[in-house]
């Protein structure tokens, strides 16, 4: 799948940074362009592979290259003021090669979470490519303006998108670990987990074509095709196989039951664990409305029955007709995998958690301003008492 990857913030530039990077290693190509929109120098000065042009600096007039301090307010209306200059980056994209286009922010902080919205309204304003968004929550101990700026951003990001893809850092911090190498962790279970789904299906010349293969539009019509699709979550879940290229099992491996048997079982296990273990936005796949299950690894390894076995299981975990298969062959690869792609899932405790938040904060704002404005009437009144005792 072709994508233009727009990465928004200081979370966004990183991660687009590090799908060039596995981009390039698995010698791909899915990534057609990538460009970096911050309000803050220093964040596109520490990018690595995001090209030089491509590289937006905005809200100059504002905040001068200083960011903006993790008001996503203030993030909206400098992306709204200097959208200009971000379509003049998206000029230089061959649109008609691309699939999609794929807005990367983190949610919790000031440019990203405020401007993305901004920037998806007006690309499906002008655009008939899918427009989606891969957002990061933020987790619950970064602070309370952060876990606020994700219940807001969230609320207007996933009705400007087609489909919002969620990452939720909360539910992959490991305990002990440093901010810096946690972070650089995370970023990389990101790219490996949505960077192999929209890997798959792009073969190159004397690539290994996969035998049920999963293109673009397989994962267009899982995500869904219309403005407002709803959230997505992915699993991934992979074990390593034993190489026996050569010697005397190769030559009649694929000859035997036992093999094929022992693919396919290992494949719906996969599948299972992929479904019902650690998703990128932890949700009940009951909810999800479609599903796509992608077999990776060498081809050797994979087989047909392994991914319908494993299709059907989550057809009936789900209970949705909507779901497709497919396999992405990785010759020299010493493990086999599964990527499961569930669209449209509704039982999402962290995002009932955010909704709650807002609410909360709303209530605890509005209370805040009218205290405020009884302690004013009441110094005013307080004064007038003052003057006439003099």
């Amino acid at each position: 799948m072709k994508l233009a990857l727009i990465g928004f913030g200081q979370a966004g530039g990183k991660i687009v940074d590090e799908f060039l990077a596995y981009d390039s290693a698995i010698d791909n190509s899915f990534v057609e362009a990538a460009i970096a929109v911050n309000s803050a120098t220093t964040d596109l000065q520490g990018l690595d592979r995001v090209p030089q042009k491509n590289r937006v600096l905005i809200g100059q007039a504002r905040v001068k290259g200083h960011g903006v301090g993790a008001d996503n307010e203030l993030g909206a209306e400098v992306t709204e003021a200097d959208i200009d200059e971000i379509q003049g980056a998206i000029d230089r994209i061959q649109v008609h090669e691309i699939d999609a286009f794929l807005i990367v922010s983190g949610m919790g902080g000031g440019t990203g979470s405020g401007g993305a919205p901004v920037l998806a309204q007006h690309l499906q304003r002008i655009y008939t490519e899918p427009v989606y968004g891969l957002g990061i929550l933020p987790g619950t101990d970064e602070g309370g303006i952060y876990t606020l700026n994700a219940a807001r951003s969230f609320k207007t990001f996933v009705h400007e998108v087609d489909n919002l893809l969620v990452f939720d850092n909360d539910a992959w911090r490991s305990a002990g670990e440093s901010v810096g190498s946690g972070y650089d962790r995370i970023n990389r279970e990101i790219v490996e987990r949505f960077g192999l789904l929209f890997a798959a299906g792009e073969v190159g010349h004397g690539d290994h074509v996969a035998e049920s293969v999963v293109d673009s539009s397989e994962i267009i019509n899982t995500l869904g095709n219309g403005n407002g699709n709803g959230i997505s979550t992915i699993g991934y879940a992979s074990e390593v196989v034993e190489d026996d290229s050569s010697g005397l099992l190769s030559s009649f491996r694929s000859e035997t039951e036992f093999d094929e048997g022992t693919a396919t079982n290992r494949m719906t296990s996969l599948v299972r664990k992929s479904t019902l273990g650690r998703l990128t936005l932890p949700a009940d796949a009951a909810s999800a409305d479609r599903g796509l299950v992608v077999a990776t690894g060498p081809p050797e390894h994979l087989n047909r029955k392994g991914v319908e076995r494993g299709r059907q299981w989550l057809e009936d975990e789900t209970g949705s007709m909507e779901i497709r298969g497919g396999d992405y062959p990785l010759p020299g690869e010493d493990e086999v995998g599964a990527i499961v792609l569930l669209s449209g899932v509704t039982d999402v405790p962290r995002i009932d958690q955010l909704q709650q938040v807002a609410i909360e904060a709303q209530e605890t704002t509005e209370n805040v301003r009218a205290r405020a404005q009884d302690d004013f009437a009441s110094l005013v009144d307080t004064g007038g008492e003052l003057d006439a005792l003099f």
